[in-house]
């Protein structure tokens, strides 16, 4: 260990306290959709204790809204800025982004969660609230990590882009107008919650509206009609083979432990409005996969073709032909080579701080990786931490210890692909 790496590390470990509390403060501000200037102004605030030169803007306006990557059902985000804060560096190394976002997903029916979702309770080494693995951890992970390499007088020669981005949970729209504003470099860290393993790889995926249109009836004569309920299980069982299709070609090595590598997802139904009647109308909304290397069109057609032979197959259909919709969440895919040195690079810092080699896999699902990458030109890594499993769940927390460890690891990862100015 060299004598930079020996200050950073007792540097993290004198302020782990410290860490753990602005994670704390980070938890118990609701961030929200349209919430998120609370946390942000945090964030804001430690950037500039820190000295870090400081971007705030209010993202929107019409090259955002008309790029092809943008997609948002929300047009108004003032007053929950977008935070770039940057280290400059030297000059003659590597600069790097590392990306995280302050908005997180509602917090469900509360009855399901042991203390408030916002408490930032802490109990046996885990700090539970919403936000807490996804991903306001790993954003406190990078900022002990850049504060460590502050503390300890280390100068770099590239520059360390530091980015808390809103929207992420709807598609990316923050990230998206941070490339567009120029930011990008030569690789990105996005600490997402990965149980501490490195992704990557990151599928995409979208959201759809199947709309199935049927004949209404009286129910005591229901055979008089045409049940929509009825012509969407047709759809269910066409959308389940058409995943199993599409996974059957999935050989890459690194979705080995992954079941359904890109899954076909129904997470919505709504169908009829009165129990004696037999319904006209049912309307299908779900989450489409996008494998790594594919595009978001290659996608949209293999389902569009999938439902067109559905509906030359069935004598309904073919009359009343289905509708589909692509609308709301949308997360670009991403993939970055194997042997890329970042990845190298991180898997060297992650050996030495945990003393085991790390897990690479492809991650289960999108991340703005893919909008730095496909639109940024920026190779991506995924990896921090967190509890994939419980992201979206009610008692969501994690684990302090992984916190501190992503950030060492981190911060050895920025000094090596930065480069250190001699002593």
């Amino acid at each position: 260990m060299s004598n930079i790496e020996t200050r950073m590390s007792n540097w993290l470990k004198e302020n782990r306290a410290r860490g753990a509390r602005l994670l704390q403060i980070l938890v118990q501000e609701n961030s929200t959709r349209g919430n998120e200037s609370g946390a942000q102004a945090i964030i804001i605030e430690k950037c500039r204790q820190l000295g870090l030169t400081l971007d705030i803007w209010e993202i929107g306006g019409e090259e955002l809204k008309k790029h092809p990557a943008f997609c948002c059902d929300r047009n108004d985000f003032e007053g929950n800025p977008n935070l770039v804060a940057v280290l400059k560096g030297a000059g003659g190394g590597k600069s790097i982004i590392l990306n995280g976002h302050i908005d997180v997903v509602p917090v469900g029916d509360e009855l399901n969660w042991n203390q408030d979702p916002f408490s930032g309770h802490i109990e046996c080494g885990r700090l539970y609230g919403r936000g807490a693995t996804d991903m306001k951890g790993g954003t406190v992970a990078m900022l002990l990590a850049i504060e460590s390499i502050i503390a300890t007088g280390t100068k770099l020669n590239g520059d360390i882009i530091f980015q808390s981005v809103i929207e992420e949970e709807s598609g990316g729209a923050g990230t998206l107008a941070a490339v567009l504003r120029g930011y990008k470099a030569d690789g990105a860290i996005i600490p997402e919650p990965t149980n501490m393993k490195i992704f990557p790889k990151q599928q995409g995926s979208m959201w759809f509206r199947i709309t199935v249109k049927g004949k209404a009836a009286h129910g005591g004569t229901r055979y008089e009609g045409i049940s929509a309920i009825e012509k969407s299980q047709l759809v269910f069982e066409r959308l389940q083979q058409l995943e199993k299709d599409r996974n059957a070609k999935i050989t890459d090595p690194l979705y080995d432990q992954i079941p359904i590598p890109i899954p076909i997802n129904i997470g919505k139904i709504t169908s009829g409005q009165w129990p004696s009647s037999v319904p006209d109308t049912a309307i299908i909304e779900g989450r489409m996969g996008v494998a790594p290397e594919e595009t978001i069109e290659h996608a949209k057609r293999d389902m569009e073709n999938c439902l067109k032979d559905l509906c030359r197959e069935d004598a309904w259909l073919s009359e009343h032909p289905l509708k589909i919709e692509w609308f709301g969440g949308r997360w670009l895919p991403g993939s970055l080579n194997d042997d890329h040195m970042l990845i190298k690079e991180l898997s060297e810092s992650y050996l030495e701080i945990k003393g085991e080699t790390p897990i690479i896999e492809a991650s289960p699902w999108g991340t703005d990786g893919g909008i730095l990458s496909t639109v940024g030109g920026t190779p991506v890594v995924v990896f921090g931490p967190g509890t994939t499993e419980i992201a979206h769940d009610a008692n969501e927390y994690i684990i302090l210890e992984e916190m501190f460890a992503a950030s060492e690891i981190i911060a050895r990862t920025l000094i090596r692909w930065c480069g250190v100015q001699k002593e």
